[in-house]
């Protein structure tokens, strides 16, 4: 595997460590003409519409070959105008409303020859919008703030006015369908699922077979761009399981893989090498003893054969099914075989027979994986740790910030990204990754890692050494009781730090608390209603239900609500907490961690190493699920590491492994866990996608909690009123300070902890150019091919077999004439 070096970025972006692109890039004129490219994809899709619900990564792969995008991503996740299809995009007008203009390229016209222009903007506008119900959408955020599309000076020209600013509307009409599929809701919900009427790429739909499981892209004739150096793409559907064996059967040129995978390529070559240098070595043996006149003792070669035949044996088993086969296991297993009971000798040589056979099976793929070469980026995507704040002890935010603070980002970062030779750096955002203008560590709202404040603040929160043998005293007439850990200082029940279950009781997120008692500065209490939030917005879901929000109801995936809630009540003092915990954007983190990471003074000592605590007679233990699946085996290794981090804490885990199928929608979906690990795409557009992830889930009419897709259940109204300004405002640097700001709120509720940016592994035939481990960057299908003098004449190469190159396609008569003639 090559070797990646990580750099900084300029000083026009973010910060942070960047992982470069792995994609054999090469120089168009370096890449060979023709040839069909076979790329694995989890399954066919189910629909070729990317905004329903159940498009997945294949349909945005084959919608980003054969349709529209405006802007682009470059490979540090800043938004690219696309001059195939744009030659301007700007924002013309700010006041009275924002309008955009776009100038659209002339010679941009859909598979069917009619111009792309303003009516196939206006149908995905109102398709989109959310006006019409009887639009299967699954999202339509931003479109909702379009309050008119019009044609421009000419039919190249198309002026969208909104009804309220939008500061992410790069982000939209990408991809840009065919008013055939947008204009009516028939068309759209059922019309795009399996073909497309129209398309506008450097590639066409062709054949899509779910029963064969491949979806064929051909090169487009009506292109007008630089011509796509395939004569096709074929997508072919192999489950993540089967991709070594797809692989070294040949079946499939570039796949993304997995570790195990990746390793078994590394393993192959390395063995390859070793036997060429064996053959070596004993061709030279040979030749000397010809040259000596010697003839080869009798039964030397047999031996020779024998010997590598063992030592081929050897590296078999030091890794693949025969590792699994102990000496011991063998001996046991042998003498079962060869024994005298006739029942177990048949089931132990049909045991032996499997393993012989597993064996022969995974030698063989052994040596086809010797064939390609591991590409290796870091994905735009962060695994988190979840901590569901619903119900249970992580409703406390002092609990999920002890959890936090226990936890060595580092340390798990380099578990999963140390060992595949990519740098070990945890994000230090929820909202953008290192290179994109966004990008500012705001980590230190929450603090480092220190297991001592950990501690601490388990114990402020009650969670103290014999606790779960102590009973909770019954509630005295007058009052209600407060818990006090030993050697706390004594408080009223209104001037109780938060636990999230007074409405008014002081805040303990980051820069609420400086290790001193404050007097004089005790909220009064109020009658306020349950949902009402506490001085800080802090939302915690099923603090104030009767049992009801456990049930999640409805999930809204993607809904961008765009009113502005009312601010939070704060006093002064929560102002200037607020204040600090804004400025953790900007400042360096401090050793030690930020304000907030501490107990208040008089707290009970913290619990010794590996202690186990209680409250009010029950155990701290949380519920860690974590899926059982084959490619799940580097969260799994995470979530053990987790689990011990907690338990030196005294925060006692037990880990359930359920199957992969059910869980994210029996699980993390429905909220029935207290820990989990999942992952987070990045966006070039923060304010717009991120904000369903963070915001404070609602009480729906039925009882039932909208999270959007705030599976956390943890949010703010500060959080929510942050995301909706960064929204609406159209000064960028202004827009990112705002981010900036919200990110620091979440890092300080601490219902998500961003792990480590997860590794993107694409193995490719070393042909391949242009293709791999992408990053942030958009594809450029037209340029992705087979190097010079390696292009498959009918399909890849068998091996052995000559590559024949074809001549560069030329420009079809319908292509020159649609340059030729100007559209309108």
């Amino acid at each position: 595997m090559p070797v990646l070096t990580g750099c900084t970025t300029d000083d026009s972006g973010g910060s942070g460590q960047v992982v470069p692109q792995d994609i054999a890039q090469t120089a168009r004129g370096d890449i060979g003409h023709g040839g069909t490219l076979r790329w694995a994809i989890d399954a066919v899709p189910t629909t070729l519409n990317t905004f329903q619900a159940d498009a997945d990564a294949a349909t945005s792969r084959i919608a980003g070959a054969v349709l529209p995008a405006l802007f682009t991503l470059d490979s540090n996740g800043r938004p690219q105008r696309n001059p195939d299809y744009v030659e301007s995009a700007k924002i013309v007008a700010r006041e009275p409303k924002q309008v955009v203009l776009y100038k659209l390229n002339q010679r941009a016209v859909w598979s069917d020859g009619r111009e792309i222009g303003a009516p196939d903007f206006a149908a995905q506008w109102r398709a989109l919008s959310g006006r019409d119900t009887a639009y299967w959408t699954a999202r339509n955020a931003g479109y909702e703030r379009i309050e008119e599309i019009q044609k421009g000076a000419n039919d190249l020209e198309v002026k969208v006015t909104f009804k309220k600013p939008y500061a992410d509307w790069q982000s939209l009409f990408t991809p840009l369908y065919p008013k055939e599929v947008t204009a009516s809701p028939n068309a759209f919900n059922d019309g795009a699922r399996k073909t497309l009427k129209a398309t506008a790429g450097p590639f066409r739909l062709g054949a899509v077979d779910r029963k064969a499981g491949t979806a064929v892209l051909e090169r487009n004739p009506r292109w007008w761009g630089e011509p796509a150096k395939l004569d096709r793409l074929q997508f072919t559907a192999v489950p993540r399981a089967e991709r070594a064996a797809a692989l070294a059967a040949g079946r499939v040129d570039i796949a993304e893989i997995d570790r195990g995978t990746a390793e078994r390529i590394a393993l192959a070559k390395r063995e390859q090498g070793a036997a060429g240098q064996q053959r070596r070595e004993g061709a030279g043996g040979a030749a000397r003893q010809r040259t000596a006149g010697q003839p080869p003792a009798q039964g030397a070669e047999s031996a020779a054969n024998t010997e590598q035949r063992a030592a081929r044996s050897a590296r078999e088993l030091a890794h693949g099914p025969g590792a699994r086969v102990t000496p011991s296991d063998a001996l046991l297993s042998w003498a079962l075989a060869h024994g005298s009971d006739p029942e177990a000798a048949e089931k132990a040589q049909a045991a032996r027979l499997r393993t012989t056979r597993a064996i022969e099976v995974y030698a063989s793929e052994q040596q086809g994986l010797t064939g390609y070469a591991v590409r290796k980026s870091l994905e735009p995507a962060f695994t988190q740790l979840a901590l569901n704040g619903e119900t249970g002890p992580l409703a406390d935010d002092r609990v999920r910030r002890a959890v936090a603070r226990a936890l060595d980002r580092k340390e798990l970062a380099e578990t999963v990204l140390r060992p595949l030779g990519l740098p070990a750096v945890p994000p230090g955002s929820h909202l953008a990754l290192a290179g994109q203008r966004a990008y500012t560590d705001n980590s230190g709202a929450l603090g480092e890692h220190n297991t001592q404040e950990a501690q601490a603040l388990l114990a402020d929160a009650g969670w103290v050494p014999g606790g779960a043998l102590t009973k909770p005293e019954p509630a005295k007439a007058g009052g209600e009781r407060v818990d006090v850990p030993p050697g706390a200082a004594t408080v009223p029940a209104e001037e109780a730090p938060g636990d999230g279950k007074n409405p008014n009781a002081k805040d303990t997120s980051a820069g609420a608390l400086d290790g001193k008692a404050k007097d004089g500065r005790a909220a009064k209490a109020k009658d306020q209603t349950a949902d009402t939030p506490s001085s800080e917005g802090l939302y915690i879901v099923g603090d104030e239900k009767d049992g009801k929000a456990k049930d999640m109801g409805a999930t809204v995936m993607g809904t961008d609500r765009t009113h502005v809630l009312a601010p939070a009540p704060v006093d002064f003092q929560d102002l200037s907490m607020q204040r600090r915990a804004d400025g953790a954007a900007e400042m360096q983190r401090q050793p030690g961690g930020r304000a907030g990471a501490y107990a208040p003074a008089g707290t009970a000592a913290p619990v010794a190493a590996g202690g186990r605590l209680g409250k009010d007679g029950k155990a701290l233990s949380l519920r860690f699920v974590l899926p059982s699946g084959p490619g799940s085996e580097a969260l799994r290794a995470v979530g053990d590491k987790i689990a011990r981090m907690l338990d030196r804490i005294g925060i006692r885990t037990e880990i359930v492994k359920v199957a992969d199928e059910s869980y994210f929608r029996d699980h993390i979906a429905s909220g029935n866990y207290h820990l989990a690990l999942y992952s987070w795409p990045a966006t070039a557009y923060p304010a717009t996608d991120a904000r369903p992830i963070y915001a404070k889930p609602e009480p729906a009419s039925d009882g039932s909690l909208l999270v959007e897709q705030n599976y956390t259940r943890v949010g703010t109204d500060h959080i929510d009123q942050l995301f909706d300004q960064a929204a609406a405002e159209l000064d960028e640097d202004t827009a990112r300070d705002l981010m900036r700001r919200a990110d620091a709120r979440i890092w300080a509720a601490a219902g998500s902890i961003p792990l480590y940016q997860r590794p993107e592994l694409v193995a490719a035939k070393p042909s391949v150019r242009n293709a791999g481990a992408f990053g942030f960057a958009t594809p450029r299908y037209q340029d992705i091919g087979f190097a010079k003098g390696s292009v498959p004449a009918r399909g890849p190469a068998a091996p052995g077999e000559q590559a024949q190159e074809q001549p560069e396609p030329a420009r079809t008569r319908a292509a020159e004439e649609t340059a030729a003639e100007p559209a309108g």
